[in-house]
């Protein structure tokens, strides 16, 4: 068997790393950038702190800002003109998932036309060019979007949200600065935080994991679960660390897929527009318990990341219960809801929810096989 890595070309870790900017797209000679984000983030001043750069240097950009979450269809495709009527040869995505999934949409349609409908990218879409230049800067420390080879559109018309595969996709720099994470809020930390222990979860159980990616998972939920409530609560290690730990886990679920959590998250967006990392988060413990009996010791060693005592002395059986009651206690600790019903799920939509899951191309990688009835009993049990 074969594996396959793909990984950004550079990143930069650390506060004030976002100074490299500059030098990076001087020394590759590009002349016009649009800058991909949306209008909170020019509001309370983050953007400014890269614009601010690219003036100071008298980098020409222009900036689309009509991004929303879970971005759709008519939001990629608007930037796609947008950038087209700007002349600019690269691109900037400064935000959460939503800004980086449309810059990746946008890079890729403007370099392979023949997918301007944006539904045909869905799965693993045949792209015969890379996409134009990302430069991708994060202001989350939950997606990981800068360093996969991944994005998640909403299909409005269709109630869905398709994911999109492609190495073509990949940001060339990523520039991993929690000074531009600061201005989070506690619940978006909080529901970001829990998004990033789901990709290292599911990334270090899905049926495609092997050694290299699993050494990467680990040290994901050992660096999560121990800075999640600091950065919550405003401290900047916790901040620095939770931008590392988040990014490590992209490093490998890119690479082997995901499971059932995010299978079962994307109708929740596309249907409510909840957002992704609380879906993520109420649905965690009650896949990883779904789960369990098919994921051998990899649960001890889950618990044994986030701290748990005395796990290699416990039975099986105990070891994954403990597993599962850490996860749970650090969504209990940053206010996560506990139940589908608190953010607006309606019970009369889980026959059409559980389709949509099971149609999701995350769910294939889940350690477990479904059903369309398990996971309407699933949603309801969660409910």
């Amino acid at each position: 068997m074969t594996h396959r890595m793909i990984l950004n070309e550079t990143s930069y870790f650390g506060s004030g790393a976002i100074a490299h900017l500059v030098e990076e797209v001087t020394r590759r000679d590009f002349k016009k950038a649009l800058v991909v984000t949306d209008k909170d983030l020019i509001k309370y001043g983050v953007v400014g702190k890269v614009t601010t750069l690219l003036d100071n240097a008298s980098l020409p950009y222009e900036i689309y800002d009509e991004v929303v979450p879970n971005p759709t269809i008519s939001v990629v495709q608007n930037g796609v003109a947008h950038f087209k009527a700007s002349k600019a040869d690269y691109l900037i995505a400064i935000g959460g998932g939503s800004p980086q999934d449309t810059c990746k949409a946008i890079g890729i349609i403007i370099n392979n036309p023949e997918f301007a409908d944006v539904r045909s990218l869905e799965g693993v879409a045949a792209t015969k060019r890379p996409s134009v230049p990302i430069f991708a800067i994060p202001t989350t420390s939950g997606t990981a979007a800068e360093v996969t080879i991944n994005y998640v559109i909403t299909d409005e018309e269709k109630r869905r949200k398709f994911v999109c595969v492609d190495p073509h996709d990949i940001p060339i720099v990523a520039i991993i600065d929690a000074d531009m994470m600061t201005s989070m809020p506690a619940s978006l930390k909080a529901a970001t935080g829990i998004d990033a222990l789901t990709h290292a979860i599911e990334g270090f159980t899905t049926k495609g994991a092997w050694e290299l990616t699993d050494m990467m998972h680990i040290k994901a939920i050992e660096i999560i679960s121990r800075s999640l409530r600091d950065s919550v609560a405003g401290k900047a290690q916790g901040v620095e660390e939770m931008a590392l730990g988040q990014y490590i886990a992209g490093m490998g679920f890119s690479n082997v897929g995901l499971g059932l959590v995010h299978g079962m998250a994307h109708p929740l967006g596309a249907f409510y527009n909840t957002p992704h990392g609380v879906a993520n988060a109420i649905l965690l413990p009650h896949i990883m318990a779904w789960n369990a009996d098919y994921t051998g010791e990899k649960f001890r060693a889950i618990a044994v990341a986030m701290g748990v005592k005395d796990v290699q002395n416990m039975s099986i059986s105990k070891a994954r219960e403990a597993a599962i009651q850490a996860v749970k206690q650090l969504s209990q600790d940053v206010d996560i809801p506990a139940r589908l019903r608190q953010v607006g799920v309606k019970e009369e939509d889980i026959p059409a929810l559980a389709q949509a899951a099971f149609d999701d191309v995350c769910t294939g990688g889940n350690p477990r096989s479904t059903s369309v009835e398990e996971i309407k009993a699933l949603y309801q049990s969660i409910f």
